[in-house]
């Protein structure tokens, strides 16, 4: 067997030590994404020293980045909900729909929320008022879930600064304007028709809610356009960074929009505002806010493990030398690098359950490949939702969301794979529709 084929036979054989650490031995992400990068790096002949220094390397480069963004991102997701911001948010986005059309406020709601929460935290937060309009409206409670779960579905693969883009722009070295502009889509429609497939009558639990109004005093709540501007407000400045590389000169201006706009800065203003706009300004004290920060970085502690590890993943592809014969492999294939970015995730969201994983498992082998193509920042971008896309689809028992959702519906299995998984399946290859189109109009 020639060099080039054993590269790739070791890193095929790594992947799949990756898969059988994680689903069937149960060993930790973090732990199992160094153990099969050691075991790549040990195998293609990498000098013991080089491996530190590529475990080393691997880490600090992608935490250098991600650590800070997951940890600001997470306080102010924190904070937001603590006040009860979300909840405004969704009770005002229902009455100013209407009832007829609340599955499109869930929908939307879902959406906005998820951009600072965590997508469990979110639903833990939201399902109370799916509860209250299913009862209230005497419709399946799915009528008014699905659009909620779909909402925060997206988001969280889609849109930074969530950890999963997040973590894929840094590992492709992307700019998250670009990740934004195409991160952005949708469903209510699946609520509707599935609802009429699977009935499902409201979970005990769910009648000790009551109304909407007895979930929270609405007087108590922040205003709707304060959390809407202060969740906004990272995701504008971002984009002004991006979009003033595109068509301002170099000068001070251009210099003042990419500081404030880098997505450090931009989370950090944010943060501040929100601390004292939803903190300080609404009766909380300083120790009360420390607290509230301080709890939200624990959640975030293994997300950021997890995609560091996956970037000591990236990194031995690059210095075993495997990324350059998968570059070369690819540059002899007519396969369009966007499939070949959704495939992987796909497959390996598919066998291991864990989107986080699939995601900087697949953009550590993409990374290597791009590296020595010529592949424009709007093109990086299409990747980047290719892969959140292909890590999207198909979640099933082997995802801890899929129990998630199966708990707070009340579902069995197989009611979870039909509406859950089918959903999860619908967006993340509808997803990968719009970036295969977008990829023929962009180069």
């Amino acid at each position: 067997m020639n060099n080039d084929l054993w590269l790739i036979a070791i890193t095929i054989i790594g992947i799949g030590v990756l898969l059988y650490l994680v689903m069937v031995s149960k060993l930790q992400a973090f732990v199992a994404l160094l153990i099969a990068s050691i075991l790549i790096g040990l195998a293609s002949g990498m000098d013991l020293n080089k491996i530190i220094e590529t475990v080393e390397s691997g880490m600090g480069g992608t935490l250098g980045f991600i650590a800070v963004v997951v940890g600001l991102g997470a306080m102010f997701g924190e904070v937001l909900k603590v006040s009860g911001g979300a909840e405004r948010l969704a009770l005002t986005m229902v009455n100013k729909f209407g009832d007829n059309k609340a599955q499109w406020a869930l929908g939307l709601t879902g959406f906005i929320v998820s951009i600072p929460v965590f997508l469990d935290v979110a639903l833990v937060i939201l399902i109370p008022i799916v509860y209250s309009l299913s009862e209230k409206a005497k419709k399946p409670v799915l009528y008014y879930g699905i659009p909620l779960l779909a909402g925060l579905a997206v988001t969280h693969a889609f849109v930074p600064p969530t950890p999963g883009p997040i973590t894929v722009a840094k590992m492709l070295d992307v700019e998250l304007g670009w990740v934004i502009l195409f991160g952005i889509i949708a469903g209510p429609v699946f609520g509707t028709y599935i609802s009429k497939k699977v009935h499902l009558e409201l979970p005990d639990a769910a009648k000790l809610h009551g109304d909407v109004e007895a979930m929270k005093d609405q007087k108590d709540l922040p205003s709707f356009k304060l959390v809407v501007s202060l969740i906004l407000i990272p995701l504008a400045l971002i984009l002004i960074n991006t979009v003033s590389g595109v068509v301002l000169s170099d000068g001070t201006l251009k210099d003042v929009l990419t500081f404030i706009g880098h997505p450090f800065i931009a989370l950090i203003i944010t943060v501040l505002l929100t601390f004292w706009l939803l903190g300080t300004r609404r009766g909380y004290t300083k120790d009360d806010i420390q607290e509230i920060a301080t709890k939200a970085l624990e959640p975030a502690g293994i997300i950021i493990l997890i995609t560091g590890a996956g970037g000591v993943f990236k990194q031995t592809l690059i210095d075993s030398g495997v990324g350059k014969v998968m570059g070369e492999f690819m540059a002899q294939s007519n396969l369009p690098i966007v499939m070949v970015a959704f495939l992987i995730a796909l497959f390996v969201r598919i066998a291991q359950g864990s989107a986080t994983v699939a995601m900087v498992t697949a953009a550590g082998l993409v990374s290597p490949i791009i590296s020595d193509m010529s592949v424009s920042q709007p093109v990086l971008g299409l990747i980047t939702i290719a892969i959140a896309s292909g890590s999207t689809a198909v979640s099933h028992v082997n995802d801890s969301g899929f129990w998630l959702v199966n708990r707070f519906f009340g579902m069995t299995e197989k009611q979870t794979l039909k509406t859950w998984t089918v959903m999860e399946t619908i967006i993340g290859f509808v997803g990968f529709a719009v970036v295969m189109i977008l990829s023929l109009f962009i180069k």
